[in-house]
């Protein structure tokens, strides 16, 4: 019975997966029509991909139909061509050899040799990025957790990032590098194709919208010389780049998820191009129980994007962004919880956040020729978010009787980013230059007060029209010109300089009251001050670098660039019983520098290895105030930030010249080293001491390995012990300072692609350590956020 059954199954299933026929061929080198080993032959169709063997041959088996092939290589020109499959097919390819630098090319051209890590090239879309730390993370090359936005796994091989590990779902990003503080990522630029997407660039600079992965194509990072082009933060520009439209008038993918603790994920995506209009949306739907107690969550993410080609010339594009979520918060733990209790407890049952995230854009895209663009970004934002609940030190028990805290912040913002990219030659050589402005007008309502004294998630004010806290609002203005001009000195050496001119204003009108008691614990009556203030002021940024290639896939690069971060308006006013404001709180500035090498050595070695220094001025910071557990917010003086950060990946069938068709095999190492230290300050109990939340140590290496529409990723992370504060406290009892111990976590995730089908699967902390990764003073503690203990999901999808 079983071989009869083994004998019908293997009759019936190419009826039921339809009639294969074969595609091969060679891809050659057109100059010398010699063999190309390694090259990347991709059907868009079918996701598919697989590399040349020695003699230049590949070989596919598909189903008869039309495809689109794309042939690429490193150092060479990408091939893209149409094919109608009726019998076996034999094509071969002959790619052409890349002109020097600044032409362009796919970004698919490196990152099959890189399993998800490749960099920007010289000049890409309206942007110069040659001499300039920067990294490309192409989601679809490897398997990770897109289910629940895990970051740990979507940035392994980002060298220097910090990640705070706040929910298990991933509702926000915590992530910041080389020393910064990781909070919403609020010391990156972060952008979404292209646009702000943070709740103001200036005020508030922090990103609590957050694209769903399973929609994104690549992830960009620019370090700190980002700020001439992108905006003055320290950290750099950080952007999601989601997909394109296809090629054909509709395709549609879902793809449904589970996970542990009641982990739900419903993922619909719709697409597609008719003659001059392309279209790209997709909604997705999250829910969970959360692993600890009190940590259950909602939420709703949506984007929409319209183009339409008006032109040769001229393209029009509209886009929004949607996102809704809203959680209840368990709140910290203190040490003693963390290390002799069950670290899934609560101490906090009333505690909620919700988000309200509405992003608009329009772009247009106007080609005077193939050597001048213009590109034009007009973004807005109407956005809210909401903090409910007990911000009593973690210690303190929860008095459900007594009414809860609501903070509530409100946005309203738009602005414009005009850039114009011109190439021209001097002397033969190849020059680009780009110019560019930007109108930013923000506003923020910002109000603290009583709420109702449930556990339901009543996000309103008792006294909305007289809050008992303060009521501000935080207008800003933001006027920057900028010009970067990279020029080729001859056929190695190119020198990249450039500067911005920035003009920024805040301002702040409102009230806040004074709350008193008397001895006897009976309320005084309440003093009303109002407060109004601006603060304006310009300044220009100015950078520089230069690359030497070394060879024509290996280069040296350096470069230098200044840096400014204002005071935001959670400097200016909260009302937190764990910690208190400095009044005369000013901006931050300073720079950053890296010299490094980057770049391939023949197909076997990708690499990217670089030291940095970082000046940070006037760095805002919290210190434990003498003979108190109170903290305080102040400006607590200047730090240095040196070190190394180094990416090395190397493909072991290539290194070994081992013949292993449609297969590879790739291991990558990831480190940085980070000495940061209080080097002036009027402070002596911080001066010499070393920057909180920075890990001397950061170690994470991992394994990719592809069969045919097989993927699996194995990652290793390390981070070694850290600090929460600028005195380096190793013990507080309130938990909001104190020591963060080293950890290890491991990861496993597979991912399988059967036609049109995709199955991924996964483990998160396999081997279910228990750990922490920060110390909160407010939302969503305060006190000690445990990571997420093991957690599994699957995912199956089908694309139309």
């Amino acid at each position: 019975m079983k071989r009869r059954i083994l004998i019908v199954f293997i009759f019936l299933t190419p009826n039921l997966f339809g009639q294969d026929v074969n595609l091969s061929g060679k891809v050659l080198d057109s100059a010398t029509n010699k063999p190309v080993e390694g090259a990347t032959v991709f059907v868009k169709e079918m996701n598919q991909t697989i590399f040349s063997d020695q003699k230049g041959r590949y070989f596919f088996a598909l189903e008869k139909g039309k495809y689109q092939l794309q042939v690429y290589s490193l150092g060479s020109e990408m091939i893209s061509q149409d094919v109608i499959l009726r019998t076996d097919t034999v094509i071969d390819f002959y790619l052409q050899r890349l002109s020097k630098n600044l032409d362009e090319v796919e970004i698919a051209s490196e990152k099959e040799l890189t399993s998800g890590m490749t960099r920007m090239r010289s000049i890409e879309g309206f942007g110069i990025y040659a001499a300039k730390k920067n990294e490309v993370i192409v989601l679809d090359d490897f398997a990770a957790n897109l289910v629940s936005n895990n970051a740990r796994q979507v940035f392994a091989k980002i060298p220097g990032l910090n990640i705070w590990e706040s929910d298990f779902a991933g509702l926000q990003l915590d992530i910041a590098a080389r020393g910064l503080g990781p909070s919403r990522t609020a010391n990156f630029n972060t952008r979404q194709n292209g646009y702000d997407m943070s709740a103001d660039a200036l005020g508030y600079p922090e990103s609590y919208y957050m694209p769903a992965l399973q929609a994104v194509e690549r992830i960009e990072i620019v370090r700190g010389a980002a700020s001439l082009q992108y905006g003055t933060q320290f950290g750099g520009m950080l952007n999601f780049k989601l997909k394109d439209a296809p090629e054909k008038p509709l395709e549609l993918t879902l793809e449904q998820s589970v996970g542990s603790f009641g982990l739900v994920n419903s993922f619909v995506s719709v697409g597609g191009t008719k003659s001059k209009i392309d279209y790209y949306a997709y909604y997705q739907y999250r829910r969970g129980d959360g692993w600890r107690e009190n940590s259950g969550f909602e939420a709703h993410t949506a984007f929409a994007r319209l183009g339409y080609q008006a032109s040769e010339k001229l393209k029009l594009g509209f886009e929004y962004s949607y996102l809704y979520y809203e959680a209840q918060q368990p709140g910290g733990l203190t040490d003693r919880e963390f290390f002799e209790e069950d670290i899934s407890l609560s101490n906090r049952s009333r505690n909620w956040f919700n988000v309200n995230w509405n992003l608009f854009a329009q772009t247009i895209d106007y080609s005077f020729s193939s050597m001048t663009q213009l590109n034009v970004r007009t973004f807005g934002l109407v956005s809210s978010r909401n903090a409910l609940g007990n911000l009593e030190q973690i210690g303190v028990p929860d008095n459900p009787l007594e009414n809860r805290t609501l903070i509530r912040d409100e946005f309203t913002n738009f602005g414009t980013e005009v850039r114009l990219i011109h190439r021209f030659k001097i002397k033969e050589m190849n020059s680009a230059l780009v110019v560019g402005g930007r109108y930013y007008n923000g506003l923020t309502d910002k109000r603290q007060g009583d709420a109702n004294n449930s556990d339901q998630p009543d996000f309103e004010f008792l006294n909305p029209n007289d809050v008992e806290e303060f009521d501000y609002d935080f207008p800003s203005r933001n006027h920057a010109l900028f010009v970067e001009n990279l020029i080729d000195l001859n056929s190695r050496i190119s020198v990249t300089a450039g500067v911005r001119l920035e003009h920024i204003r805040t301002d702040a009108d409102g009230f806040w009251k004074l709350n008193r008691t008397n001895f006897a614990g009976e309320p005084r009556p309440v003093l009303t001050f109002e407060d109004e203030s601006s603060n304006s002021r310009t300044f220009p940024l100015f950078g520089v670098g230069g690359s030497y290639d070394l060879t024509e896939n290996l280069s040296l690069y350096g470069n230098i660039s200044q840096n400014f971060r204002s005071i935001t308006f959670s400097d200016l006013r909260v009302v937190n019983p764990n910690f208190q404001l400095d009044s005369t709180i000013t901006d931050e500035n300073g720079y950053n520098a890296d010299i490094g090498v980057r770049g391939t050595v023949g197909n076997w070695l990708n690499m990217d290895v670089s030291v940095f220094l970082m000046r940070y001025n006037d760095r805002i910071g919290l210190i434990l105030k003498e003979r108190s557990t109170t903290l305080l917010r102040t400006n607590i003086g200047n730090s240095r930030h040196f070190g190394l950060e180094s990416f090395i990946e190397v493909s072991v069938w290539d290194l070994f010249k081992m013949k292993k068709p449609n297969s590879r095999l790739t291991l990558f190492s990831n480190l940085a080293l980070t000495e940061a230290t209080y080097i002036e300050s009027v402070r002596l109990a911080i001066l010499n001491r070393r920057v909180e939340y920075v890990p001397e140590v950061m170690w994470r290496a991992g394994i990719n390995y592809r069969w045919k529409n097989f993927k699996a990723t194995y990652q290793f992370s390390h981070l070694g012990q850290q600090f929460s504060d600028a005195t380096n406290s190793t013990f507080n009892p309130n938990a909001l300072t104190g020591l963060i111990p080293s950890y290890q976590v491991m990861d496993l995730s597979l991912e399988y692609r059967p036609g049109k089908f995709k199955f991924t699967t996964g483990v998160n902390n396999l081997t279910n350590e228990e750990y922490f990764t920060r110390r909160a003073e407010g939302y969503p503690g305060p006190g000690i956020i445990p990571a997420t203990i093991r957690s599994f999901y699957f995912s199956a999808g089908y694309t139309f």
